[in-house]
């Protein structure tokens, strides 16, 4: 078996600066950005003007909570989503619930706080954990604070907890909606993606050489890995093997790995041109090498299936890499509501929203994060009072306002966290005005001090509580690494499953480089294994491209495949 080549000693353990320069810089908006916006528009407008409409405009806050459930799960296939979507109902529920139920049976500010912070870390932990995604626990920890703080009668959590619901269930169907029009939409977009990735790849690597990749085209080919593991994910969770779209946007999967271990037979254009003819909803393009009739083997699904599944438990079981962020989470919430509440604020719960929704993989992005939020909530309070002259107008002026202001920012947050909340502070602002209508100026005051504050103690918080566990993390997911390449070259070498192995392989792989990534980020940390992480993984990238290359030989896919197969398992081997 090869084994990674020696590394040298790890250089010693320092304190990592925080940055600042391109914290704020614009990127790329996200390619489905206009999904959740809208969904979230519709979602909202149907229950506010059904309230607006019976003069009830102060329960909104209870039918928001269930609308905002229109924001997950849109990168998930239409299967997948409509059992997450059930789940991100449930959750929300179950959080407005206890939030309520608190509510009523103590008016103890203390106490308030102390819940909100745990439910807060409970809330991020079971969304890291579940990997449901944006916007992940923060919508969350929004509503069941906002909720801790209503006054509220133990009689009247039912009817409250029965309007989250029904929110809820408008949300679960507005999200399902466009499965009636492109069924495969999700599926597709995730192999567009794998294609672009891979194309990309090839481009950076086309002016480097097979052994001197080159840094950019080492951070090229592990965003390609990620692409197509995703992709691959993706078509899994669609249903049965046989579906006809499945399959061939499984071939273009195919191409995508191909590409990978092989980037200087792969050409780009016909990549790129591939994934352009996925948009819309016309047939899935074929490529020009696959005979007629011929029966692709869908790579990887017996794998999947196969391979252990950790539950929920063992991810959030003490030992998991999970903890250290939540104990933040619960510490900095905490510190951030009791402040505000020294400083005599009226609404602590702004403060611990804001602390919460700080928490990233590590120090560095909580840093960032920090930073985005105060410029975009100090920006966003400027907004509001440009805004609350119009919104104060009558109670259909503030649901128009409301529901601006949400697809502003789903239109904004995927290009920088900070420009998302100029449109979420002005949009939190009001939220708290459909019961009356309130002054302006008091409103701002307490949201700048409560933003600085949360911001302030949220990421001390951070730096206070280490997290020793990255670093482990690593070791384990080298361990992990080393472990899958073994197992890959015995199936290359005749001894197991090459499909199966490879698999399990690219997932290592991509476990591996978000693990580095995370320690990378952290503070008081004892020095990273950087270089055998790299010699892991340009081992594991080599044996993976020799699966590609045999699997793809071995399925008559491609004469460049099966000629190189030889080649690339002798590479694996050195």
């Amino acid at each position: 078996m090869s084994s990674a080549p020696p590394s040298p000693s790890p250089r010693p353990a320092r304190i990592r600066r925080l940055p600042l320069a391109g914290v704020l810089r614009p990127g790329k908006p996200s390619d489905i950005w206009f999904k959740p916006a809208s969904s979230v528009v519709v979602a909202t407008a149907i229950p506010n003007l059904t309230l607006l409409a019976l003069g009830r405009l102060d329960l909104v806050m209870y039918t928001m909570a269930g609308s905002f459930c229109a924001l997950y799960a849109h990168n998930l296939p239409y299967a997948a989503r409509a059992r997450a979507l059930a789940w991100v109902v449930a959750g929300m529920t179950a959080s407005i619930a206890v939030a309520l139920v608190t509510a009523s049976l103590t008016a103890s500010a203390v106490v308030l706080v102390a819940v909100g912070a745990v439910l807060a870390a409970a809330q991020k932990t079971l969304c890291d954990a579940t990997r449901i995604g944006p916007p992940g626990h923060l919508i969350f920890t929004f509503i069941s604070s906002a909720s801790l703080f209503a006054p509220q009668t133990l009689g009247q959590v039912p009817g409250h907890v029965a309007l989250t619901v029904a929110g809820g269930a408008v949300a679960w169907l507005v999200g399902m909606a466009p499965a009636l029009v492109r069924p495969h939409g999700p599926e597709r977009r995730a192999t567009a993606r794998a294609l672009h990735a891979a194309a990309a790849y090839t481009e950076t690597r086309a002016a480097r050489t097979a052994q001197d990749s080159g840094p950019a085209a080492e951070k090229a080919r592990a965003a390609a890995a990620g692409a197509v593991h995703a992709a691959w994910q993706s078509l899994l969770a669609t249903g049965a093997p046989g579906v006809a779209a499945r399959r061939a946007l499984a071939r273009l999967v195919v191409r995508a790995e191909e590409a990978l271990a092989a980037p200087a037979a792969a050409d780009p254009a016909a990549l790129r041109s591939w994934a352009a003819g996925l948009r819309g909803t016309g047939a899935v393009p074929r490529p020009g090498d696959v005979r007629p009739g011929e029966e692709d083997e869908l790579l990887g699904v017996d794998a999947e299936l196969a391979g252990p599944k950790a539950s929920l438990w063992r991810r959030i079981a003490p030992g998991s890499p999970l903890l250290p962020i939540a104990l933040r989470t619960a510490v900095g919430c905490a510190l951030a509501g009791y402040a505000s509440l020294a400083l005599g604020i009226g609404r602590p719960y702004w403060a611990l929203v804001t602390a919460a929704s700080l928490y990233q993989a590590n120090v560095t992005l909580t840093w960032n994060r920090g930073v985005q939020r105060v410029v975009g909530n100090l920006v966003g309070v400027l907004a509001f009072a440009a805004i609350a002259p119009f919104a104060h107008l009558g109670h259909a002026e503030l649901i128009v306002s409301c529901l601006v202001l949400a697809f502003g920012a789903e239109a904004l947050i995927s290009r920088n966290y900070w420009m998302g909340s100029v449109c979420v502070t002005p949009m939190a602002l009001l939220v708290t005005e459909f019961a009356r209508f309130q002054q302006p100026g008091e409103l701002i005051v307490e949201r700048v001090v409560d933003t600085l504050v949360g911001a302030a103690l949220g990421v001390a918080a951070a730096v206070l509580v280490t997290n020793r566990r990255a670093a482990d993390q690593i070791e384990r997911a080298l361990a992990a690494t080393d472990l899958a390449r073994e197992r890959a070259e015995a199936g290359l070498a005749g001894a197991g499953a090459v499909d199966q192995a490879g698999r399990r392989l690219a997932a290592a792989l991509v476990d591996l480089r978000a693990a580095a990534d995370a320690a990378a980020g952290e503070w008081w940390q004892r020095a990273l294994p950087e270089q055998r992480v790299v010699d892991a993984e340009r081992a594991g990238h080599r044996t993976l491209a020799a699966t590609v290359r045999r699997r793809s030989g071995e399925n008559g896919q491609g004469t460049r495949a099966r000629a190189g197969a030889a080649d690339a398992w002798e590479g694996a081997r050195a």
